[in-house]
């Protein structure tokens, strides 16, 4: 007879065994080293490069306002 008071896929009664804990780590930075990669690969609007633009010539006194 085997003891199915604990069904795979569900945590133990002292909580996720370590194992489990360290692949969720793991999983976890995976989606978030991605989530990353598509912000820093996203192209910056021109908008806003307009307004950095605006700040260095303010900052070395190239026009004053």
């Amino acid at each position: 007879m085997t003891d199915d008071s604990n069904p795979p896929g569900k945590p133990r009664k002292g909580g996720p065994s370590l194992e489990e804990a360290r692949l969720r780590q793991q999983a976890i930075g995976v989606k978030l080293r991605h989530l990353f990669d598509e912000v820093v690969n996203e192209p910056v609007p021109d908008e806003f490069l307009e307004i950095l633009r605006r700040a260095d010539e303010r900052s070395s006194g190239g026009s004053g306002a």
